[in-house]
C-alpha cells in the first residue's frame, strides 16, 4: 500500500483537477482531470518525471518539484502536509504503524468529553471507530443505529448498514469523505485502515472500493451535514473535527447546530420533549 502511495495520490489528484486550469482544451480527452502533459507545464517539470513519480519508480522528488505540484494541484494547507508525510513515508523516513491501534482514552480526554456535555462529541480514531463519546451524542446516534455493535465504526456504519442512505440525504457525499479518510490513513502505512479498506471492498464492495481507489483529496475538517433523524427530524449539523495530540492519530469531533429549527430540536431530544414518529 505504502510504496507507490504518493505516485497514487499525485495521479488521483491530477485526475481530480478540473482541465480548466491548463487553459483552453485542445481535443478530446479519454480521461478525466488533467493530462500528464498539462498538469507537467503547470508545475515546470518534464513528463517523463511526473511519469516516473506517478508509477512509484522515483520517490524522491525535491522540496521545489513538490512545491510545484502542490501549487499546480492547488492542495491544501493540510493536503500539502500529507504530500510531505507521503514522501518521507516512502523514503523510509517514517515507519509504518504495525500494532493495533490504542482503544482506550486517556483520563484527561475523557474529561474533556464530560466537560462538553450535553453536547454532541465524540472521539475517533483514525480507521473512524468510536472510542468514547458524550450523552449528547449517544441521544444523536442510538436511534440511528451507529452505536449498535461494542466497537462502533462510522465508516463500516456508512458502508454497511442501510439505515445510513436514509440517516444522511448527502450519503454520496458523506461517503465519499469516509473513503477519502480511510485512503489517507492508510498510504501512511496505518495497517489497521488498510485492513478496514480490504473488509470493505468485501462488505460493500463497489460502492467502497471506487470511491477508496479515486480518492483524491483529504475530507474537510469541518462542514455542515444534513441528518434525517427518526426522533429529532431533519436536522443541519455544523461540525468541527479536531486532531488530538499524542501518537494515536485521534481526533475529536464537535456537532452543533446550524440553524435555529435544527437548535430547537437538539434541545427538545436532550430534554426528551421529542418522541419518535409513529408508523404503521
Amino acid at each position: 500500500m505504502t510504496d507507490k502511495a504518493l505516485g497514487k495520490f499525485l495521479r488521483a489528484r491530477r485526475e481530480a483537477t478540473a482541465p480548466s486550469e491548463a487553459g483552453p482544451s485542445l481535443g478530446p480527452r479519454r480521461t478525466p482531470g488533467l493530462r500528464r502533459s498539462e498538469l507537467a507545464v503547470l508545475a515546470g517539470i518534464s513528463v517523463e518525471y511526473l511519469t516516473r513519480l506517478e508509477r512509484g519508480s522515483d520517490r524522491r522528488p525535491s522540496g521545489q518539484v513538490l512545491g510545484s505540484l502542490a501549487d499546480a494541484l492547488h492542495l491544501s494547507p493540510e493536503e500539502r502536509v500529507h504530500l510531505h508525510r507521503l514522501v518521507k513515508l516512502s523514503d523510509g523516513a517514517m515507519c509504518p504503524q504495525a500494532t493495533a491501534p490504542v482503544r482506550s482514552l486517556r483520563p484527561t480526554l475523557r474529561a474533556l468529553l464530560d466537560r462538553l456535555e450535553p453536547g454532541s462529541a465524540f472521539i475517533a480514531d483514525s480507521q473512524s471507530g468510536i472510542l468514547g463519546h458524550t450523552e449528547g451524542f449517544r441521544q444523536l446516534a442510538m436511534p440511528i443505529g451507529v452505536l449498535d455493535t461494542d466497537s462502533p465504526n462510522l465508516a463500516r456504519f456508512v458502508f454497511t448498514d442501510a439505515r445510513a442512505h436514509t440517516t444522511f440525504p448527502e450519503w454520496d457525499r458523506v461517503a465519499d469523505e469516509q473513503a477519502a479518510a480511510l485512503r489517507a490513513a492508510a498510504d501512511l502505512g496505518d495497517q489497521m485502515s488498510a485492513a478496514l479498506a480490504d473488509e470493505l471492498s468485501v462488505t460493500a464492495g463497489a460502492e467502497f472500493s471506487r470511491r477508496f481507489a479515486s480518492a483524491a483529496t483529504l475530507p474537510p475538517s469541518t462542514g455542515i451535514q444534513r441528518w434525517t433523524h427518526p426522533i429529532a427530524g431533519e436536522i443541519r449539523l455544523a461540525y468541527e473535527s479536531l486532531a488530538i495530540p499524542g501518537p494515536d492519530d485521534h481526533r475529536l469531533v464537535v456537532h452543533l447546530a446550524a440553524d435555529a429549527a435544527t437548535s430547537e430540536a437538539l434541545e427538545a431530544l436532550h430534554t426528551g420533549r421529542l418522541i419518535p414518529a409513529r408508523t404503521g
